[in-house]
């Protein structure tokens, strides 16, 4: 009887996701395909600006913004009909995709009221399977997280803290709905997202993401890099397919839709958008910019590079300031990643420059990009050339050395995929346990731990710990491999499995890029990366955190492959005092 009650429940959870319960469905129509947009079209827009500060008698001091999330239409291209799409924004007429870019000041908090005015149903499929919220009342529940940012628990953005339309239904974690960020880190470029779980896929494919740049005008301005909004931008770029009337495609199918109707392993879209607009142009002049270069896909792998030969000279790599400046041809970019760049386009031969992409898709085995996904956007350089003030300078901003020597816990996470008779992926789990089971991760608060990232799969996982900072040490293949992943398979203990006898193949280098501190790295599939995790600030000057952040309902660390995430590829973090 439990068995049948089990399966009657499951075709009824089956049923309502075909009638639409939890969300919009394609209904069987192909997508449009790209390749009928002219490219180049759009101008790049610049998102609105919101200041996260107020100055009161000359003096900066605690800024609060009320950010709402509403429905409306959004024209991603001039050919292409208006999407029905989810969007941040002050009001619904100024709401955007990608949100309004949030400016804080470094150690002057930010204080956020983000409300839910969206709709009683997803605009996109939403498969009842995973462990995604069951509202009471209806409506879509999202909570928003602050990827990158050092803040309390409970303003965190906790999966399970969602919220839907006028607060009617709340997750278990919610306690309220502002949030409180102290901006008391480095300064560097952050992103803000939806965060709910198991919905984080479509709510960010539906629009619900955004830039938030922390600014410390007394240690940058020094730098004289690019400044304004002129010449600071934040590009966020990510992939989206298209029905013909305009809407937003997903295949409504899953790659096993007898175990879920839905869910597919990743997501790509062959429109390539940048600040809300597909392959947009943007006219610049022969000097120097900044971009602030977020992957904001679910899935998709960007590799950068000019097509003329123009070079990218990187500053930051996340939200943290390198220690000098690294000059590189191509850069690789992971879901979730943000590249800080300089790009001179005086030292360019010609008028035009294009921004393109060579990442395969899934990465690293996946297929090739092509003439579509392969190209970004469009750079038109002004011929005059002129005085420019900035500077890339020698040195930039120094922060302290990992300090292995001082390290508190040694951790080993692995990274599993199950996969149905078929062969096809079922879900992810890290460490062989699911969100749902109790932290094992409880690092003590100040203290720093080694954490060896194992991945037992076939993709490239980028992985994100929340609040916390690292420092990749070294990433080193797994010989003799499948006896390993049988080992782990039956016994999930990498000490009992012997791994270091195992991670002594290959090493692979870090880019000089990516050597600073970092809040995501990508954890090649068949290796073994090896990390120093700091859950303190990097400013020693602070000591501590300026809040308790052993409060519940805790952190997350996860694979930001938005659609392996909300499969469960996430674990509760828990700091303990």
């Amino acid at each position: 009887m439990a068995a049948m009650g089990t399966a009657l429940f499951f075709l009824m959870l089956v049923s309502l996701a075909v009638e639409g319960v939890w969300g919009g469905s394609d209904d069987g129509e192909r997508p449009l395909s790209a390749s009928t947009l002219e490219m180049f079209v759009d101008e790049l827009p610049d998102m609105p600006r919101l200041r996260g500060y107020e100055v009161q008698d000359g003096v900066p001091v605690a800024g609060n913004l009320t950010i709402g999330m509403y429905e409306k239409t959004w024209k991603f291209h001039r050919d292409l009909p208006a999407s029905r799409v989810f969007a941040f924004g002050t009001s619904k007429e100024t709401a955007t995709v990608p949100g309004p870019t949030i400016e804080g000041l470094q150690g002057v908090p930010t204080h956020v009221t983000w409300t839910n005015y969206l709709p009683s149903r997803h605009i996109l499929p939403w498969d009842p399977t995973l462990s995604a919220p069951r509202p009471r009342t209806g409506g879509v529940p999202t909570v928003v997280h602050r990827h990158g940012g050092v803040h309390p628990p409970h303003s965190d953005g906790h999966s399970f803290a969602w919220f839907t339309s006028s607060f009617s239904s709340t997750g278990p974690k919610w306690s309220r709905p502002t949030f409180s960020y102290p901006n008391a880190q480095p300064p560097g470029s952050l992103w803000y997202h939806d965060h709910a779980m198991a919905l984080t896929r479509v709510n960010l494919l539906a629009g619900l993401f955004g830039a938030y740049s922390l600014l410390a005008p007394a240690l940058e301005s020094p730098l004289r890099l690019p400044s304004g909004p002129q010449f600071d931008l934040p590009l966020v770029v990510f992939d989206r397919s298209f029905l013909s009337d305009g809407s937003i495609y997903m295949n409504s199918t899953g790659n096993n839709p007898d175990i879920h109707p839905q869910w597919q392993p990743e997501y790509f879209g062959d429109a390539i958008i940048v600040n809300g607009k597909a392959w947009p142009f943007l006219a610049v002049r022969r000097r120097r910019y900044r971009f602030r270069i977020i992957n904001a896909s679910n899935a998709r792998f960007f590799r950068f590079f000019f097509t003329n030969g123009l070079r990218f000279v990187h500053v930051a790599s996340d939200s943290v300031y390198l220690p000098r400046p690294v000059s590189s041809k191509k850069f690789l970019l992971a879901p979730s990643e943000i590249a800080d760049v300089i790009v001179d386009f005086s030292q360019s031969a010609n008028d035009s420059a294009i921004l393109a992409n060579d990442a395969p898709y899934p990465y690293p085995s996946g297929d090739p990009a092509d003439e579509i996904n392969g190209r970004v956007m469009k750079f038109v350089i002004g011929r005059q050339r002129e005085v420019d003030s900035s500077r890339i300078p020698e040195s930039l901003l120094r922060y302290p050395a990992p300090a292995v020597h001082q390290v508190a816990e040694t951790r080993y996470i692995a990274m599993y995929e199950y996969e149905s008779a078929t062969g096809e992926p079922t879900r992810l789990y890290l460490n062989g346990k699911s969100f749902m089971e109790p932290a094992t991760e409880t690092p003590r608060e100040g203290s720093s731990e080694v954490w060896h990232v194992i991945n037992l799969t076939d993709d490239n996982h980028p992985l994100h710990i929340h609040l916390a900072v690292f420092v990749v040490l070294e990433q080193r293949e797994l010989v003799d491999e499948d006896r390993f992943k049988d080992c782990m398979m039956k016994l999930n203990d990498a000490i009992k499995c012997r791994v270091e006898d195992h991670a002594i193949g290959k090493r692979y280098s870090v880019p000089r890029y990516e050597r600073g501190w970092k809040n995501v790295f990508k954890m090649r599939p068949g290796c073994v990366t090896k990390i120093l995790v700091r859950f303190s600030p990097l400013e020693p000057e602070m000591g501590t955190y300026p809040f308790n952040s052993t409060e519940e309902p805790g952190y997350v660390y996860h694979c930001h492959i938005l659609d392996h995430e909300d499969n469960e590829m996430m674990r509760p973090l828990k700091l303990i005092p």
